[in-house]
């Protein structure tokens, strides 16, 4: 028989000795004795007398117990005696044990009377309290129940305040049935009260000391801490290396991530430079690359273009072209209105943009100072692939016009998909063909660079910039042949050097945009603690997620008021950083550095850039995203639901728009998640040989019904969607409806005999007391003991469940156990009054426990004990 944290070994503490309850404890026979080699961590009970310690505490758990009785030996003598082996009697109705303090154990007669050692012949308070002090225990005068108890009490406050054993701890209570000493979970304390809890909390937060200030500023940044920790000899070549590298592929992104915004391209080049800053300083992750991304962009560009709009601004009409700077409005009232007379279209959106960055930030910031980091983990990673995919596919669309060269307007609301590709294809015609010309053959180039970058890359310790190379050359090739001036081609205009005076976001377009600001804020979340945690796993460190959400809020609140629009972290960068060998976010300000030579110095260079190579370098970033797709096939075989969540996601982006199609994931992932617990997997369990396992039929082999018990297992919450569906598999698989057998005798009343057919037979319906008559055999089962390891927690409805249940059963006279049960349900049964009100310990004792097997023993000896006494009456 295995022996686990639940039983105790008795044992004498010169020869280490030690026994555990045989197979013939439960009938008052021998302990099972067990030799327990010497070893540190084993240590018995102070003095030379006997005692009982826990077998998960004591012994090593690769022990096991030798099922074969020992005789009875004597109680404690004198230490050249063989070693001691306490003798135990089963317990009385209403007893229970009751721990002391290092696990040993002594009895606690509740109106029982006192109980003696079967060998030491006097009370178990008395034995507990001479056997640690070493003197022989003498048989002490009769005591009352209410003088037991309180002996009991003193000698567990004695022991517990070291009197006899001064290294030794409380231990938990323990119960006997049938012979197994059994663990029983600690009563919680009584919880605070509000005012108490609101004075302790206000208390912590007001106390005021340097050693905790200090800490409060090292946790608020993080770089405060590691920058004095930091080898240099170690981590600064690769920081500076990937620092490089990231501030290279920073400036090309920088640019073209522009025409996603429709922002001028300044404004991303200060974005990077405020947001690798920020996040160096407040950031938990070491590998994550904070900054501009394709999806937060298209989302900014998306409330952008229909702020413009209702300005009166034309969408169409892209901020990055010469003299775009200079457009008028359409309609002068709208410019009255909005106070726009001196602001043109880029001095709009900057302003709707950084309304928008703001407002986004400071519900990051609130998310984290509240505590609300684990909100994203509620967005599952398929349903961020999806979004991820869906939102592609919306920038790739949106791109289209750049690479063919036409002018189409940018449309607006759901169908944005749909309606960018019927406008496309009636303007294909009219095609730039230097346009279509040039995004061939950078497409072309940048592919087959990052095919080779992906092929070679454990050859490479750098990637290759192909991006910078295509920019530099394009540009180059453009200013020489003059693609603007003789073919009308487009190009990025003129980008100015050095940064502009900061300015107070807009209060009213904030107002306008808090809704916007709600999914932009999420999404953000979502991508940089996902990619966070994914990082710090793979590379042995912890992130902190509520410090996650405050960094890239302040990468959103601070570079607000710079003219920057959102941010979070990019996986395409954050792989690159980590490849080049990056080791602290030290690398993020030489990445800035490489980004503030750009503003300062070579931002005109860029002015001949051709955009349609700005949209082949967003549409190539993309090709990660896109090549998701190839996943569904694999993730429909392991879980259809995911599946399902994914699709649904990333064609409602596509259909609708991309705040739609997070909010339908959303949903999906909820439906899915209480269609899995909506119909949980059930089973009848049944044991295997005479061990102590219980498990599924259909999952192992050789395992046999327990007789006259049935084990239900249900792997699943119980609560007010499913509750029906546990009464449905619970009265299939045993076979007994007993809410009609119950309805049943009801109707017939209690002296109409049980007519053919009935579940149940004729009886006075009662509780199964210990005056009830036996269930007929016709039930071929006296109990059933509900599994509860899988059950998560109880809410209203199935604690009435439950109820309903233990009534009927009881009228039949048949019991109902629960095993196995957490915390959580175990404190809902006793404060929904499953356990009974006037009871306590005892009903708890009764119908509570703490595995299936202790629950079986149980049913099988009140079985036996009511066919005893039904046949003295």
């Amino acid at each position: 028989m295995p022996w686990g944290s639940g039983h105790l070994l008795l044992g004498d503490q010169k020869t280490q000795h030690w026994g555990i309850p045989g197979p013939e404890s439960r009938r008052g026979g021998p302990w099972a004795p067990l030799l327990v080699p010497r070893s540190p961590s084993v240590s018995a009970p102070t003095g030379e007398g006997m005692g009982a310690i826990k077998a998960s505490e004591r012994a090593e758990p690769a022990l096991q117990c030798a099922a074969q009785p020992s005789d009875p030996l004597q109680g404690p003598g004198s230490p050249t005696q063989s070693p001691q082996l306490l003798s135990t009697l089963p317990p009385r109705r209403g007893q229970s044990w009751v721990g002391g303090t290092g696990g040993v154990a002594f009895r606690s007669c509740k109106g029982a009377g006192p109980r003696r050692a079967h060998s030491g012949g006097c009370t178990t308070a008395s034995f507990i309290a001479q056997a640690a002090s070493g003197t022989a225990p003498s048989p002490p005068p009769p005591l009352c129940p209410s003088a037991c108890a309180a002996r009991t009490r003193r000698a567990a406050r004695r022991f517990s305040q070291g009197a006899h054993c001064p290294t030794m701890e409380a231990s938990p209570e323990y119960t006997e049935w049938g012979g197994q000493l059994v663990l029983v979970r600690r009563r919680p304390p009584p919880p605070p009260g509000l005012g108490e809890a609101l004075k302790a909390g206000l208390r912590r937060s007001c106390a005021c000391s340097l050693q905790g200030t200090w800490a409060q500023l090292q946790a608020l940044f993080p770089a405060v801490h590691w920058l004095r920790q930091y080898r240099p000899r170690e981590a600064l070549v690769g920081d500076v290396m990937s620092g490089l590298v990231i501030g290279i592929i920073l400036v090309p992104q920088a640019i073209a991530y522009s025409l996603l915004a429709g922002l001028q391209p300044i404004y991303s080049l200060y974005t990077s430079f405020f947001a690798n800053l920020i996040y160096f300083l407040m950031g938990t992750s070491r590998h994550v690359s904070v900054g501009i991304f394709s999806l937060l962009c298209l989302m900014v560009g998306q409330v952008v273009d229909r702020e413009l709009l209702l300005a009166g601004f034309d969408p169409a009409q892209d901020g990055l072209e010469p003299g775009a700077n200079r457009s008028s409005l359409n309609g002068s009232a709208a410019a009255l209105v909005l106070g726009l007379q001196d602001c043109a279209r880029d001095c709009y959106a900057i302003r709707v943009a950084t309304a928008l960055t703001l407002v986004a930030g400071l519900y990051q910031v609130l998310m984290g100072i509240l505590g609300l980091g684990f909100v994203s983990a509620y967005l599952s990673q398929p349903l961020l692939d999806g979004f991820a995919m869906g939102a592609s596919v919306t920038i790739l669309t949106s791109q289209l016009r750049h690479l063919l060269g036409v002018r189409v307007p940018r449309h607006q609301g759901p169908g944005l998909v749909v309606s960018t590709w019927l406008s496309l294809l009636r303007s294909a015609g009219q095609a730039n063909l230097c346009d279509v010309l040039t995004s061939a053959v950078c497409l072309a180039v940048l592919l087959a660079a990052k095919e080779l970058s992906d092929r070679f890359r454990h050859r490479l310790r750098v990637p290759l910039p192909a991006e910078l190379l295509v920019i530099v050359v394009a540009t180059i090739v453009s200013h020489l042949g003059q693609f603007h001036e003789r073919f009308g081609s487009s190009v990025a205009g003129d980008i100015p050097t050095g940064f502009m005076a900061p300015r107070v976001p807009d209060a009213g377009l904030m107002w306008r945009v808090a809704l916007d600001a709600a999914s932009l804020a999420l999404v953000g979340s979502a991508f940089s603690i996902s990619l966070a945690e994914m990082f710090a796993r793979s590379h042995g460190y912890a992130v902190r997620a509520n410090q996650e959400l405050l960094a890239v809020g302040c990468c959103n609140v601070l570079p607000a008021f710079f003219h920057c629009f959102a941010t979070s972290a990019a996986l395409a960068k954050s792989l690159v950083k980590t490849a080049t060998g990056c080791h602290t976010q030290l690398s993020s300000v030489v990445s800035a550095a490489v980004v503030l030579m750009v503003l300062l110095v070579l931002a005109p260079l860029f002015r001949d850039l051709q955009r349609s190579v700005l949209a082949c370098v967003i549409v190539v970033s993309l090709r990660g995203a896109l090549r998701k797709v190839r996943d569904v096939p694999r993730l429909w075989r392991l879980s259809p639901a995911d599946a399902l969540v994914w699709v649904a996601t990333a064609a409602t982006c596509v259909l609708v728009s991309t705040e739609a199609g997070l909010l339908a994931g959303v949903l999906f992932s909820l439906l899915s998640l209480a269609g899995r617990t909506r119909h949980p997997r059930t089973a009848l369990l049944a044991r295997a040989g005479g061990s102590s396992f219980y498990g599924d039929p259909a999952e192992f082999e050789g395992l046999a019904p327990e007789p006259g018990v049935q084990v239900f297992r249900f792997t699943g919450p119980l609560y007010y969607a499913n509750k029906d569906f546990f009464l449905q598999s619970l009265y299939s698989l045993t076979g007994l409806d007993v809410g009609y057998a119950v309805a049943r005798r009801k109707e017939r009343g209690p002296g109409e005999g049980a007519g053919e057919g009935d579940p149940v037979g004729g009886r006075d319906p009662g509780s199964g007391s210990g005056t009830a008559s036996l269930v007929p055999a016709v039930t071929h089962f006296h109990a059933v003991v509900i599994d509860c390891a899988p059950l998560l927690f109880l809410d209203v409805a199935g604690l009435a469940t439950l109820q309903e249940l233990h009534r009927d059963y009881g009228a039949l006279g048949i019991s109902l156990l629960l095993a196995c049960c957490n915390p959580s349900v175990t404190d809902t049964l006793r404060r929904g009054g499953f356990l009974g009100e006037d009871q306590g310990d005892v009903a708890e004792d009764g119908q509570l426990f703490p595995s299936v097997h202790c629950a079986v023993q149980a049913a099988h000896a009140r079985h036996q004990e009511l066919a005893a006494s039904n046949s003295i009456l």
